[in-house]
């Protein structure tokens, strides 16, 4: 009825010697090799079993079970049959044969029949072999390569053995994702749309992807993408153009698509090399960082001298945070009934969620504040920039998840809420503010740095670190840890950078002493409370000396500190908008000096490194100023600054004149 393809012509007959059929579809010659696929297989003796790598290349299709010790009495149940057999069987008689179904005793004594495929375990189709040699080939003798265990010999491809636990080490896997537009509030296509454009831009990376696949370099292993890492970069392309102006979208990815398309491997191997750099860690440099020095055209002393040029005046400060003032006995005795009065309730400074506060901890379960965890972002909101060409709204959008503004309760989770004021009249309750005493010491500094670290507690945020440093040198003069007034319930460790180990290892504060930790770092000391902090600092101030630093009404409201000659960065250098808009330090850092500070990610800042970041902008200040003034005819001698001579009008002749 119909003529064979000879599909099992390398498989054995499983009735041979005793097949009667003349038409035969399966193989009767036995010293042939039994094909890949062949049903029956060399035994595998117990001393070296199979071993099955699932990693294994060169291995087509699903693995079946392997043969387990059924495997003789399936054998000798199949030579039983042939040996019944007659030679007028018939193919019907055949299929029926084969097809009868062996009884098994079960345990209660009766006979029970399953099906034959329920009895009999299933080998596993042979393996494709490495491709050795020739010479290797000839070299190896058979009963080795088939005794050997087979991930072992296509590991290496060298016929040499290697251990049972070399496994090639994982890859980083992508995460899993399907070929789907990801998700956007304001899409900039239908849906249809982006998936296309998202398979042709897919399309285009397989392509590439694919030559990598076919170089015999050693930059492969390293370029070469999974199909989850391609699905991964087709999308974070299409969603970053998508987060954009829908106006330019269908543009600006069928721009993308096209230069994909006209690629060639080396552009393609350079865009792979940069992606691989970016979520590399930055390269930290052995020894200590220098930058180009400052030029001011002045001495450290005429330094000093001009730097009372830049103090802030003091009118107008008030209404941006600083307090110029101590507040009246009045204005504490309402803000004292105002705090009774709300008996404890807060509103929290990361999530603004209404929560009550336990100063000595609440007597039924020891805790310190309700409301249980605090969701929030840890960054600010932010407006992406306006493409060229576009007038379309920008949504703010937090740095920290690049979530949209009321789009996301939060992304990162704290154990407690916490709180903050900024009302003077509140932070004289905590603490009472102090102005800098009148000193006639002669050791102190002629201007100091400064700039502090805020942690919270029960009584809102406070002081836990001060530093600060002698200037225009940057010498250290004080760094310290302070013990807060309140029970800490958040050291905000991601920007103070101070952790509860710091804590731990600090030692009491002994001027004169300098302790050393087991890694070679200098331990920070700790006083006990704010007040002594504060004192300390005054030791180095005098009612005329500059204080400099950024921000400084936050560091001088944590230390409560009034001082009427500061120096504070914000306002030398401040935002096109005006107050209360203000440029961050290490944007100005960037900006003015080309430094990078503040580069410790999570870890947080550091107060040392701050407090002399704003020195130095100070200093870069000063240069410009004085260079403009030599420019109007300033001069300078002895240390002190003389404005220009005037020079006096020239003598008319007075009969001429009256002519």
């Amino acid at each position: 009825m119909f003529s064979p393809l000879g599909l099992f012509k390398q498989t054995p007959c499983p009735e041979y010697p005793h097949c009667s059929l003349t038409p035969c579809l399966f193989s009767h010659d036995h010293s042939a090799t039994p094909h890949k696929g062949s049903v029956t297989q060399t035994k595998t003796s117990a001393a070296h079993p199979i071993e099955v790598d699932e990693e294994t290349n060169g291995v087509d299709g699903p693995r079946k079970r392997r043969r387990v010790s059924e495997d003789t009495q399936d054998k000798s149940l199949l030579l039983e049959k042939a040996t019944n057999s007659t030679s007028g069987t018939s193919r019907s008689s055949l299929s029926t044969r084969t097809s009868a179904r062996p009884a098994t005793k079960a345990s209660n004594g009766q006979h029970d029949t399953l099906p034959r495929t329920a009895s009999r375990a299933i080998s596993p189709p042979a393996r494709r072999a490495a491709k050795l040699p020739a010479s290797e080939l000839a070299s190896t003798p058979a009963t080795s390569q088939a005794k050997r265990p087979i991930f072992q010999t296509m590991a290496n491809g060298s016929g040499s053995p290697l251990p049972a636990k070399t496994v090639p080490l994982p890859k980083v896997k992508a995460p899993e994702e399907s070929l789907n537009p990801r998700m956007l509030l304001n899409p900039p296509a239908s849906h249809p749309i982006r998936l296309r454009l998202l398979t042709m831009l897919h399309e285009q990376m397989t392509r590439l992807n694919d030559q990598i696949k076919k170089c015999d370099d050693a930059s492969k292993a390293a370029l070469t993408l999974s199909n989850s890492e391609l699905i991964t970069q087709a999308l974070d392309e299409e969603f970053q153009i998508a987060k954009g102006s829908s106006a330019v979208y269908q543009n600006l990815i069928k721009s993308r698509i096209a230069v994909l398309k006209k690629m060639k491997l080396p552009i393609w191997k350079e865009e792979r090399i940069k992606k691989i750099a970016e979520r590399l860690p930055k390269a930290v440099p052995d020894g200590p960082i220098t930058f180009a020095p400052i030029v001011t055209d002045l001495t450290p002393a005429e330094e000093i001298a001009f730097v009372p040029r830049l103090a802030a005046r003091q009118e107008g400060l008030s209404r941006h945070g600083y307090v110029t003032a101590m507040p009246t006995e009045t204005e504490l005795e309402t803000a004292r009934k105002g705090v009774e009065s709300a008996q404890g309730w807060e509103q929290c400074d990361r999530c603004n969620t209404r929560f009550q506060v336990f100063p000595g901890r609440r007597e039924e379960d020891g805790a310190l504040t309700s409301g249980g965890q605090c969701t929030y972002h840890w960054a600010k909101p932010r407006r992406p920039e306006r493409l060229t060409g576009t007038n379309e709204p920008r949504d703010l959008k937090y740095a920290c998840c690049d979530e949209t503004l009321g789009t996301s309760t939060g992304c990162t989770k704290a154990d407690s809420h916490v709180f903050k004021t900024s009302d003077p009249k509140r932070l004289a309750l905590v603490m009472p503010f102090e102005t800098t005493p009148v000193s006639n010491r002669n050791d102190i500094p002629g201007a100091v740095c400064f700039d502090c670290e805020m942690g919270y507690s029960t009584l809102g945020m406070e002081l836990i670190r001060l530093t600060a440093t002698a200037w225009p040198d940057g010498r250290e003069v004080l760094d310290i840890l302070v013990r807060p007034l309140g029970e800490v319930l958040d050291l905000n460790s991601r920007f103070s950078g101070v952790w509860p180990e710091d804590y731990t290892d600090a030692a009491p504060y002994d001027k004169g002493s300098q302790q050393v930790a087991a890694d070679g770092t200098p331990r920070l000391q700790i006083v006990d409370s704010p007040l002594k902090a504060r004192e300390l600092l005054f030791e180095l101030l005098g009612l005329d000396t500059p204080l400099i630093g950024h921000a400084l009404e936050n560091d001088l409201n944590a230390a409560r500190v009034l001082h009427p000659t500061i120096v504070d960065t914000a306002l030398l250098f401040p935002h096109h908008r005006g107050l209360p808009l203000r440029f961050g330090l290490k944007m100005l850092m960037k900006k003015h000096l080309g430094r990078d500070i503040q580069m410790g990610g999570s870890q947080g800042h550091d107060s040392k490194e701050d407090a002399r970041a704003a020195g130095d902008l100070v200093r870069f200040r000063i240069g410009e100023m004085w260079r403009r003034m030599k420019g109007e005819g300033w001069t300078k001698r002895d240390g002190e600054f003389f404005p220009p001579v005037p020079i006096d009008p020239p003598v008319m002749d007075t009969e001429r004149a009256l002519a």
